[in-house]
């Protein structure tokens, strides 16, 4: 079932009066960027000397003494990496930036998440044994990883932590740690994704070698660190961390060098692969275009291949592993889709509403794969506005599970509350307020359900239960034009905590079809006007089983449908109400 959202209309800040009259930005646009707190137009400026220093990031002078410690004795250098598109930019973005930096020994390492799981772990530390590293750099983990990181200090091995999750009660022994999140850290943006941590760490380090005169003394050609700023990007939005105004800044020029045709070839053939211009990319290309087939390598194989993917320069190799990566990610919808059928009928047997218990919900299918149940999760917490843990078979007896949650409800904190209260009942987990991973005893699960239910009971109330809609308002019917459906494209980045503009209002339809079997088109007419025009419903037939009446209230993104050369405005329905006619 599906419980009803409401459309609420987002609150403009009436106290930013300049910039309501600045004369570069168009009124509605004003009224969007008052609703996200931008107070003045300096906020939307993106320019590079505006990004944060990291001199407050703690542990960055101790993470730079360590490399370039290494690079001064040829030292082996190796990076553990994670099998996510944060992850596997991350990884790439080490390697390629200390090789331009003269590192002569710099490999990679990335668990496979059915053999070794997540992050540092003793298993992982026994494999990176046999490439005896002097230096073992963690990228987008490592934060929860004591017992990794004991293992590899017992057999020589410097460790330099650099993640960006949520810290537990310890933090690992490591030579340096870099986390914007770790207690008593000053770095006033806590959003950085994990290649955003390491992006940091490597501007550090080249100022430190600049005044070393390590470039000039070794005749290396200093490296333009903004020459990776589109892996940066793409692990920025793909990780779904905050677009605070350092991080649009990051996104933003990671964008302008993929639209200038400067980028890795691997993520220009990831753009090709998945039907769209690499001239003409925003935020929401690297999201649901390049990052699913990245993380599908991650999902169903092995990460390698998309790290890969990202190193090489060729770009007849790049189009090749991208379309490897495209099969992987066909294979994973398929995958998918019959476990979001599974879960919906399982979510069907539940009876539920916003006065009634569960206020959370653990599904659980022994057949289901544990690298898409993610996935799963997202997608039912979507529906039902419920926290959602979906769980798959893992090894040995255990059950790994992806956690979704939803506004007010810090979904890490909850675990870490039935981990203090029951200690033998999660043997791991880790995650940040609206996403997590855990490890349980399968024996276990119906304890650990009960556990939490009772966690998010008792912070949740039914209010809190209510799926809102935030809207932007209506537009004109002049607004509905291609014109304005660019500037709105152009006016991000968007993404999680700048969202991408979304409008509503009441709309006549004149008619329908359904395209690739589960999508709606429709042809509108807004309000009593005469303006018209072109929608799509995406994967309506899942989410209602009537067709609409005549008259209809929608929710709606604004995009630009391009189809054989011709470029159209059309509506992205988000969420749709039938009205009496």
């Amino acid at each position: 079932m599906i419980l009803k959202n409401k459309i609420v209309r987002r609150i403009a800040n009436s106290n930013t009066h300049e910039l309501r009259q600045s004369e570069h930005i168009h009124p509605t646009l004003a009224r969007i960027y008052r609703a996200r707190s931008v107070d003045t137009p300096e906020q939307l400026h993106y320019s590079l000397d505006r990004l944060l220093p990291p001199e407050q990031l703690a542990g960055i002078d101790q993470a730079v003494d360590l490399l370039a410690d290494a690079l001064y004795a040829d030292a082996r250098v190796l990076i553990v990496g994670d099998f996510d598109a944060d992850g596997a930019t991350s990884c790439a973005l080490g390697v390629l930036a200390l090789r331009a930096m003269g590192c002569v020994d710099v490999g990679y390492l990335v668990p496979n998440r059915f053999e070794y799981g997540y992050g540092l772990t003793p298993e992982i530390v026994d494999v990176a044994k046999a490439l005896q590293p002097d230096l073992l750099i963690t990228v987008d983990n490592g934060i929860s990883s004591c017992s990794g990181v004991r293992a590899a200090n017992e057999l020589g091995m410097t460790v330099l932590i650099t993640d960006h999750h949520l810290p537990g009660a310890e933090l690992p022994a490591a030579a340096a740690v870099v986390n914007p999140n770790v207690p008593g850290d000053r770095f006033p943006s806590k959003n950085l994704a994990g290649v955003g941590v390491v992006f940091y760490v490597l501007l550090a380090l080249r100022a430190r070698l600049r005044t070393l005169q390590w470039f000039q003394t070794r005749g290396i050609k200093e490296p333009n660190l903004a020459a990776f700023l589109d892996l940066v990007a793409l692990g920025t939005v793909a990780d779904l961390v905050p677009l605070d105004h350092n991080n649009r800044i990051l996104v933003f020029q990671g964008l302008k060098r993929i639209n200038a045709g400067r980028c890795r070839p691997g993520i220009d053939a990831l753009l090709h692969v998945a039907g769209r211009e690499p001239g003409r990319a925003v935020a929401s290309d690297l999201g649901y275009a390049v990052a699913p087939r990245l993380n599908a390598a991650g999902r169903l194989e092995d990460m390698s291949v998309g790290i890969e993917c990202l190193l090489t320069s060729d770009a007849a190799s790049a189009r090749a592993m991208a379309m490897q990566l495209d099969q992987l990610n066909r294979e994973r919808r398929s995958i998918e889709a019959q476990m979001q059928q599974q879960a919906a009928e399982a979510v069907g047997r539940i009876k539920l509403d916003r006065t009634r218990s569960p206020k959370a919900l653990c599904l659980f299918d022994d057949q289901w794969h544990q690298g898409v149940v993610g996935l799963v999760a997202g997608r039912v917490c979507e529906r039902i506005y419920r926290p959602v843990i979906a769980f798959a078979p893992g090894g040995d007896g255990e059950l790994k599970g992806s956690a979704r949650s939803i506004a007010g409800l810090h979904i890490r904190d909850v675990l870490d509350a039935v981990a203090t209260q029951y200690p033998k009942l999660l043997q791991r987990f880790g995650g940040h307020a609206m996403a997590a991973g855990l490890t349980l005893r399968r024996g276990d699960l119906d304890e650990f359900t009960a556990a939490f239910e009772r966690q998010v009971s008792e912070r949740l109330g039914d209010s809190d239960l209510e799926g809102v809609i935030a809207s932007d308002g209506s537009l004109e019917d002049a607004e509905l034009g291609l014109e304005f459906a660019e500037l709105v494209r152009s006016a991000g980045p968007w993404g999680q905590g700048f969202p991408e503009p979304l409008f509503d209002g009441v709309f006549t339809i004149l008619d329908t079809k359904v395209v690739g079997d589960v999508h709606l088109k429709l042809h509108l007419r807004q309000g009593e006007s005469n303006k018209e025009c072109e929608a799509i419903a995406f994967q309506y037939f899942q989410n209602h089983d009537d067709m609409p009446s005549s008259k209809i209230h929608i929710a709606y993104k604004l995009d630009v449908n391009e189809y054989r050369g011709v470029r159209l405005p059309q509506l992205i329905i988000e969420h749709l109400e039938m009205l009496q006619s």
